[in-house]
């Protein structure tokens, strides 16, 4: 439930427009919802940027379709990650105007846009790192930001990240995704006076030891302003993106 639904609740109970007992019943998932298998933060957009985000992976295909129901008696922005082609196909139809990414594997209902909330630049090493990225930029759309692309910029051909630094710098919180020895996020980190998240990604051969390589050098950034976010987490870059726009703006 987000603030605008709750104001309008208690707006009509104080008119007279709505009874006690009609307003309790909507007020009836507050502060959650229990559904047996999963309690449904429906306060959650009370508190935080967005609301609940359902983590596919791990749950049944009904078990996600009735989550998805229930959270869209909630809220027009919905957003479902780590989601599979199969649970979109399952999930489409009960909900036909749910959407999928397959390459970033989100599901996302987006019923009425989300206020703008600023402008990010993604910025990835290598083509093998756009899966995450894109989980970073699809979420981030949903939430309301500008999202613009850099993508296969990485070190070993560094030219190629000098050409676009401008560009680059016009955003107001940068994403830097890589993998190997995700050197990337220092180097970005040094051309840059914004916010930098760096996402170290699972990318790599055998010495990357599925990306914490990638994760204690970016951990290590001799650049100042770099925060790392887990491997392979690209919602979560945009989580904390998305928050660190929201509260340039109050």
């Amino acid at each position: 439930m987000n603030k605008e639904r709750l104001r309008k609740i208690l707006e009509q109970l104080h008119d007279g427009c709505l009874e006690v007992d009609d307003a309790c019943r909507l007020l009836d998932t507050l502060p959650f919802e229990d559904l047996g298998f999963a309690k449904l933060d429906h306060h959650r957009p009370l508190r935080d940027h967005f609301p609940e985000v359902v983590f596919c992976q791990g749950k049944s295909i009904e078990q996600i379709i009735t989550i998805f129901e229930q959270l869209t008696l909630q809220s027009d922005l919905i957003l479902g990650t780590r989601a599979t082609q199969a649970v979109y196909d399952s999930v489409r139809e009960r909900l036909t105007d749910i959407k999928y990414d397959p390459t970033a594997r989100v599901l996302y209902i987006n019923r009425s846009a989300a206020p703008s909330i600023g402008h990010v630049a993604i910025v990835t090493a290598g083509t093998a790192d756009i899966p995450v990225a894109e989980e970073a930029a699809v979420c981030l759309g949903v939430m309301g930001a500008v999202v613009s692309r850099f993508y296969d910029v990485g070190v070993a051909g560094i030219h190629r990240l000098l050409a676009r630094v401008n560009e680059i710098n016009q955003a107001e919180v940068i994403i830097v995704v890589a993998g190997m020895e995700g050197a990337l996020a220092s180097v970005v980190g040094g051309l840059t006076n914004k916010p930098v998240i760096a996402v170290p990604t699972s990318v790599g051969y055998g010495a990357s030891f599925n990306g914490l390589a990638a994760l204690l050098a970016m951990l290590n950034s001799c650049a100042s302003g770099v925060g790392v976010v887990n491997i392979d987490n690209g919602y979560g870059a945009a989580a904390l993106a998305a928050t660190i726009l929201k509260t340039f703006r109050g």
